[in-house]
């Protein structure tokens, strides 16, 4: 899923380091859109969303779950409230989210998904105004009008040519997008009193356990069984595309900072359709690039914003 903006000033790093973790960020934001990709491959193989999910996490769930163990053997004990805090933010933040995600993507363009994921940081913008009641600002406000306008573009779009589907595909989308938020806007003050690497390990945990635990109640064992290529997709999915991407966002947030690595991460949309049009042979046009073009501009004028998150 997308990464959240920091907000405090921050020191402009050397300029290898720079670089590097520029370079670092791109390519995170780069595997976390290939999901979408890696997915639509996988229900070529008539699997669904329960089943892709379930092989992701039960390929991934092993190295969190190392790193898991690795922090509770070098950290101080979690406070029980701090304990039910994470266990409720992997189910909303990692497995709900991604449950949706997932069911999503059997009905719409990998190009829509990732844009409708990246309004995000629009979600939290919009909870934290009616729940904490802070003020937006009138550029906040034209960059959640682009934003939004340019969804409405390319979900026009899309809808002529794929019917009723689309929009089941997109409202499922959009409320991953939105689980995600609640886990960026009440993760914040948990991040400082537990750490980043320790929370969202945890999370993984939690979301893995869920969706391993959902895939053997709603479907038989025999569903394991499935052909070569789908175990290989699944490892790239789990490897490629959740693992690998998670740490390197982290190295790179240490690095150049939290908000220079969310904005590298506008690269996600972008790449996603060039990939989307390259592996899946989905159109790219004139109406969707516009469309991308206004989703990126009114995010990348939030994510300058000091008030944002």
């Amino acid at each position: 899923m997308s990464q959240n903006a920091g907000t405090a000033p921050q020191q402009i790093p050397p300029r290898p380091a720079l670089a590097a973790g520029l370079a670092i960020a791109i390519g995170a934001a780069v595997l976390f859109s290939a999901k979408a990709v890696v997915a639509k491959l996988l229900y070529r193989y008539q699997i669904d969303a329960v089943t892709v999910i379930a092989f992701r996490m039960l390929l991934a769930v092993p190295v969190f779950g190392a790193v898991a163990l690795w922090q509770m053997r070098t950290k101080a004990p979690l406070a029980p409230r701090d304990r039910w805090r994470i266990l409720g933010l992997g189910l909303v933040g990692y497995y709900i989210s991604s449950m949706l995600d997932f069911l999503g993507l059997q009905y719409i363009s990998v190009g829509l998904e990732r844009l409708l994921l990246f309004l995000t940081p629009t979600f939290v913008l919009l909870m934290t105004t009616f729940i904490l009641k802070r003020h937006i600002s009138g550029g906040q406000w034209i960059a959640l009008a682009a934003s939004y306008c340019g969804i409405v573009l390319v979900f026009a779009h899309d809808l002529a040519g794929g019917g009723p589907k689309v929009v089941t595909g997109a409202l499922l989308v959009l409320g991953a997008a939105f689980a995600y938020a609640l886990y960026l806007l009440f993760s914040g003050e948990l991040v400082e009193r537990v750490g980043s690497v320790r929370l969202v390990a945890y999370a993984m945990c939690v979301a893995s356990a869920a969706c391993i635990v959902q895939f053997f109640v709603l479907r038989p064992a025999a569903m394991l069984v499935q052909p070569m290529p789908v175990y290989w997709l699944s490892l790239v999915n789990a490897v490629f595309c959740t693992i690998l991407p998670v740490f390197m966002t982290m190295a790179a947030i240490g690095r150049i900072g939290a908000a220079t690595v969310s904005q590298a991460g506008m690269i996600g949309p972008v790449s996603t359709l060039f990939l989307g049009a390259l592996v899946l042979g989905e159109p790219i046009t004139a109406v969707q690039l516009a469309g991308t073009a206004l989703v990126l501009a009114g995010i990348y004028m939030l994510t300058n914003k000091k008030s944002t998150v």
